[in-house]
């Protein structure tokens, strides 16, 4: 909330030095300046999804000493845990955001926030908006079986003649996105940025997902339903969704053979949602194609048969991984720090809820 003395608010970075040096762009740093005075203090605990920082007392005791004067504190790679100690600590702190990599707040104690009356966000998501863009693309690589003819043509063969093009079962397949069935395995904030690509293509657009309301489908103008019907009544099946307990394993050989003979199953989430020995069997047969940009295990062994199937279309995990990327994290966050600063809801807001269908609960 604004200070009532018309103070600017004091905003803190508890970080590594990489992050510091290449996640902040200089004009989203001077964005936040506008309004906030910007302190940094490097920190290099090691980060992890499934546990928390192991701090040292020395380090803990300077982790509390940089909060203790904050507004807001922003921590990402290398910070310690924002723990109910730290937060006891602090004197003015109303806002706590996880800038990336930490989808399940291993480095916030949320629960001892929300007793403090303590905002806690994170933008994590950032990275979606790159994923969803390759998403499209694979798409429309898939419907035109582009990875087969790449294929052909990088092997020196002579490719394209009239009689190829009339009787090659490659080119057989070559379908557009305009007016297709699309099926979206997840329906978080990937989904929803892919959702606006589809909008020209005029798209019939179903959703599994579990943990959405219908609220959503109604404003995005998707179907939701169950997966043996996503998998069937769709030209293009998309797999979105975040690895977790619930979800890993999530297709299988009975899932695959769901799919319609001539479509396009693309994979930009984790390579482990899908069973690799059923995928590749399934790919096997001929009938669809796959554009995957993870897979199960990482990177692809040289010699897996994936490698040299002629319906699959290959990237090494790159989807979300642009430079672009990176600075996002902290424009979101200065977005968040705005709207929080001025009175208003923010609204990437880390609760109890979020954190349960993160981890498939």
């Amino acid at each position: 909330m604004p200070d009532p003395q018309g103070k600017r608010p004091v905003v803190g970075l508890a970080s590594t030095a990489e992050v510091r040096e290449s996640y902040i762009a200089n004009s989203d740093l001077a964005r936040l300046e506008s309004f906030a005075e910007f302190r940094w203090q490097q920190f290099d605990e090691e980060t992890s999804w499934d546990e928390a920082p192991n701090t040292s007392p020395e380090v803990l005791e300077q982790f509390t000493s940089f909060a203790r004067e904050l507004d807001a504190l922003i921590v990402c790679h290398g910070s310690p845990r924002v723990s109910a100690e730290v937060l006891s600590s602090t004197r003015r702190l109303t806002f706590v955001g996880e800038l990336e990599g930490d989808r399940f707040a291993q480095r916030i104690d949320v629960d001892a926030a929300r007793e403090r009356n303590v905002r806690t966000v994170d933008t994590t998501h950032g990275s979606s908006y790159p994923v969803s863009e390759w998403a499209l693309a694979m798409m429309l690589i898939g419907l035109r079986n582009a990875g087969a003819h790449f294929r052909k043509l990088i092997a020196g063969e002579e490719w394209g003649t009239p009689e190829q093009r009339e009787s090659a079962p490659e080119f057989a397949m070559n379908e557009e996105l305009t007016g297709k069935t699309v099926g979206l395995i997840g329906g978080g904030y990937i989904a929803r940025r892919l959702l606006e690509f589809l909008k020209p293509f005029r798209t019939t657009n179903l959703v599994h997902d579990p943990y959405i309301s219908r609220d959503i489908a109604y404003a995005y103008d998707f179907t939701l339903t169950s997966l043996g019907n996503l998998m069937s009544k769709s030209d293009v099946v998309v797999c979105l969704v975040p690895i977790t307990p619930g979800t890993k394993g999530l297709i299988g050989a009975h899932e695959l053979a769901q799919l319609r003979p001539g479509s396009v199953f693309v994979n930009v989430s984790r390579g482990a949602v899908v069973e690799t020995e059923a995928l590749i069997e399934r790919l096997r047969s001929g009938d669809i194609v796959a554009c995957l940009d993870v897979f199960d295990p990482e990177p692809i062994p040289p010699d897996s048969p994936v490698r040299q199937l002629s319906n699959v279309f290959l990237t090494p995990h790159i989807a979300g991984t642009t430079q672009r990327s990176r600075t996002r994290f902290f424009e979101e966050m200065v977005n968040e720090l705005e709207r929080h600063f001025a009175g208003h809801e923010t609204l990437f807001d880390l609760t109890e809820q979020t954190l349960s269908n993160r981890r498939g609960q």
